[in-house]
């Protein structure tokens, strides 16, 4: 199916978004689209919605599997402003939403598909899903300039922490944090301050009066915890590269930037074990 715009997709919102879980994914530019739209394909959503440019050309068979929507990242309606759109225009939906050359892995996501979590998470009576963007990038600079490459890409073992989230009083909000590290944290000095957290509220339930933010949260509290009052839930990680390319292609940084690789730089395995090993995502009592 093919979109003229996000407000077309809107009037057709009870075919397309009525049955989740539902994949928005925004294609700031052409990095890296036809592999985002593979891995996500391959993850269990129940449809797949790719708002992208008229000029980025996808392959038949992708193009059959998804609902394309034509959009311009600097010219029409903010990311944001068109999943509070679809929030409110297909309430009860399960929803998860990311950008090109951003990757969605969660725990045993090789054998389990993105709809065996979210019932698991309904059945703990939870409707988010958090999700630690975890920054990948080239490990070579000289042959990637971009800082992105599938083949060599690379990402921080350690680095990251959390901070009690707090309320316009000071106070510490229950089973809130805003989590710190990667890029972000690394090249701080670069990005601004509002932008330096990691976790996204990237898989949720839309109900009525649901609104996401611009920091990535939600206006309902509950949304914006990591776990359940009881124990531990599932986390999830998307693997991005969309800081490092950011990084690079913004004139005020690139040339301050020869490499991003440290010493406690890894190569990315593209497998969750690796990144439940690392702490950064964990499958709570999901066994």
């Amino acid at each position: 199916m093919t979109f003229a715009d996000a407000a077309d997709l809107l009037r057709n919102a009870k075919s397309v978004l009525g049955k989740g879980p539902v994949a928005l994914i925004f294609m700031e530019d052409d990095t890296e689209v036809e592999a985002t739209l593979r891995h996500h394909l391959g993850s269990g959503f129940k449809s797949i919605v790719a708002f992208l440019s008229d000029d980025i050309v996808l392959p038949e068979e992708i193009t059959t599997r998804i609902a394309r929507v034509t959009w311009n990242a600097a010219l029409d309606d903010e990311a944001t402003d068109i999943i509070n759109a679809c929030i409110a225009a297909a309430p009860g939906t399960w929803f998860y939403y990311c950008f090109n050359a951003e990757f969605l892995f969660f725990p045993f996501s090789e054998t389990r598909g993105v709809g065996e979590m979210i019932a698991f998470t309904a059945e703990e009576r939870r409707d988010t899903i958090l999700t630690y963007v975890v920054d990948l990038y080239a490990n070579d600079l000289g042959a990637h300039p971009s800082a992105v490459s599938m083949a060599d890409a690379h990402m921080d073992r350690s680095g990251y922490y959390a901070l009690s989230r707090k309320d316009a009083y000071n106070n510490a909000l229950d089973r809130q944090m805003d989590f710190y590290g990667g890029l972000r944290w690394r090249m701080e000095e670069h990005i601004p301050q509002g932008r330096r957290k990691i976790d996204r509220v990237a898989l949720f339930k839309a109900k009525p009066g649901l609104v996401l933010q611009a920091d990535n949260t939600f206006n309902e509290p509950e949304y914006n915890t990591y776990a359940c009052p009881w124990h531990h839930s599932v986390t999830a990680a998307i693997c991005s590269f969309r800081t490092a390319k950011a990084l690079k292609r913004n004139p005020g940084s690139t040339y301050d930037i020869t490499s991003f690789r440290w010493h406690n730089s890894v190569k990315f395995e593209w497998h969750s074990k690796q990144l439940m090993d690392l702490g950064l995502m964990e499958p709570g009592q999901w066994f």
